[in-house]
């Protein structure tokens, strides 16, 4: 029952200010985000990681995380460069903005073999999500589309004390099939209590919603499927220097036009994130209490 994990830390955190946030330490022996959702991972069955960087942070990547890593489980890199692009295409001359976590995923192909789950670097998801996604990875599914799983998180149990944030409002059928991912922006929680996206005309959301937080279950061929769409992207908003390719997008496109079917696995677990380096403290704060509830070791990886 093996699968991979794949983490996108590729990303340049333009909310979070005093570093490279996917390297900051939170916990009490220096442990990154990341080295939570690995042990994890590793507790739920996954016997693989590829981390999905930029060159240029490899050398205080492996100094901070890689190499340590390693000690543990097999361990990978996969390079999203701006030039990594399907054959007959060309870079932008201007285009300085990277093209998404959906190209990152793409720049998989070949490394990432069989299935795998893909994390944001920077988020703490708590390991039921990583149970449910091996264990729905390692399953038969029936039907002639590829078969994929999204851990969906209480709205309520994703939420900044420190601004707004954007989600992926979820909508399921009566089997917790995904119908659809609407990318929600600004939410917060007001003085009144209640939750509300958008700023010039607020919307009251249901803090029991459930939401994407770019965790994904993903079986063999996905990734050929996914390359597909990104040359379609590519044909019709190449151009754009700030178009971005996003995953969820990409499996949008894929359930509605039925090349995949998405079952929404549900998670209890509180996510803890890096969205502002006012977070910080707090992410801190929540892995220690974490720690003293014996949910992690001490020292995580036990040297």
């Amino acid at each position: 029952m093996s699968a991979t994990l794949v983490i996108m830390a590729a990303g340049l955190g333009s909310r979070y200010k005093g570093g490279i946030k996917q390297l900051e330490p939170f916990g009490p022996n220096g442990e990154t985000i990341m080295d939570y959702s690995i042990y994890d991972a590793i507790k739920a069955g996954f016997d693989k990681v590829v981390f999905i960087i930029r060159k240029d942070i490899r050398v205080a990547f492996d100094e901070m995380i890689g190499n340590r890593i390693a000690e543990h489980v097999a361990v990978d890199h996969v390079y999203q460069e701006l030039s990594s692009l399907p054959e007959g295409f060309e870079l932008p001359k201007d285009r300085v903005k990277p093209w998404g976590h959906g190209h990152a995923v793409c720049c998989c192909k070949g490394v990432v073999e069989g299935p795998f789950a893909v994390i944001n670097a920077d988020d703490l998801y708590g390991r039921e999500a990583f149970v449910k996604l091996h264990a729905y990875l390692n399953e038969e599914h029936s039907g002639s589309g590829l078969s994929l799983a999204m851990a969906g998180f209480v709205l309520k149990n994703t939420l900044s004390d420190n601004g707004s944030v954007n989600r992926g409002v979820c909508s399921v059928d009566e089997n917790n099939m995904l119908i659809d991912v609407v990318e929600t922006y600004n939410i917060r929680r007001e003085k009144d209590g209640k939750v509300y996206s958008g700023k010039d005309e607020p919307v009251e959301l249901s803090e029991d919603s459930y939401v994407s937080m770019n965790m994904w279950g993903c079986p063999d061929g996905f990734i050929d499927k996914l390359n597909e769409r990104f040359v379609e992207f590519l044909k019709t908003r190449g151009s754009d220097i700030t178009a971005e390719f996003l995953l969820p997008e990409g499996i949008d496109y894929m359930v509605k036009n039925g090349l995949a079917s998405c079952r929404l696995l549900e998670s209890g677990d509180k996510w803890f994130g890096v969205t502002y380096a006012e977070d910080k403290p707090s992410v801190k704060a929540a892995i220690r209490e974490l720690i003293d509830m014996g949910r992690y070791p001490e020292d995580l990886w036990g040297k």
